[in-house]
């Protein structure tokens, strides 16, 4: 489900395009202003955003620019009711992806949105070959995984575990999530294949290198990281 980041300062504005979102099945934030919007956007993992122009403590086209400074990858679209071609030229200009002038139809925003989605998934997929980790490099394309230059073997399953922590190191990443998202399942508690595969894993990335990178987090899940000297997480 596309989570969507709304800064929008009408209340009754944003609630109907809320409910229009929730209904298109889009999970929606919402903000009232630009400051917020910039906090909730840095904070979390939004797909998409889209904001008005005209915003209280931050417009915006500040808001808009700081975003895409630092998430360009994070696809924007403004709603305005200023509409002439210099005040699109000027969204445009702080980075906006899209730009739609109040009045609107919800079922136009919803499409816009799904469009841009597209575009940005498609293009992070081209962009994102190789992943890297603390010395551990992942080639995509070739489907080859080394470790400070060592080649490593891995099964499918393997691979596609170390891809998922690799994209998500640094954050523990619960069972449940890993064989929703890896093994595309729900997770079963009377079975152990997520822990069984970690261990899989810890033998062929961290057994013969001195710096351990996979750990557990007692009674949460695995955590992909740097400088721990014991199996777990404190």
């Amino acid at each position: 489900m596309p989570h969507i980041l709304l800064v929008e300062d009408d209340d009754r504005l944003s609630k109907l395009i809320a409910k229009g979102f929730q209904e298109a099945e889009f999970e929606v934030t919402a903000a009232y202003d630009g400051i917020t919007g910039l906090k909730l956007a840095l904070q979390n993992n939004f797909d998409l955003v889209v904001t008005d122009i005209v915003l209280p403590k931050k417009n915006g086209l500040e808001f808009c620019n700081e975003i895409k400074a630092l998430q360009p990858n994070l696809p924007v679209i403004m709603l305005t009711a200023l509409g002439t071609t210099d005040d699109k030229l000027e969204g445009f200009d702080a980075g906006a992806d899209d730009y739609l002038t109040k009045p609107f139809e919800m079922r136009e925003l919803v499409a816009r949105i799904k469009v841009l989605l597209k575009r940005f998934s498609q293009q992070r997929q081209q962009k994102v070959s190789v992943l890297t980790y603390e010395g551990i490099e992942m080639n995509l394309e070739q489907k080859t995984v080394r470790r400070d230059h060592t080649p490593i073997k891995l099964t499918p399953k393997e691979f596609n575990l170390l891809k998922f922590m690799l994209e998500n190191s640094e954050r523990v990443l619960s069972r449940s999530e890993i064989a929703e998202k890896v093994w595309e399942t729900h997770f079963d508690t009377g079975t152990n294949f997520i822990d069984v595969y970690i261990n899989y894993l810890r033998k062929k990335i961290d057994k013969d290198f001195e710096v351990k990178l996979i750990h557990t987090k007692a009674g949460m899940g695995f955590i992909l990281k740097k400088d721990y000297e014991s199996g777990t997480v404190q």
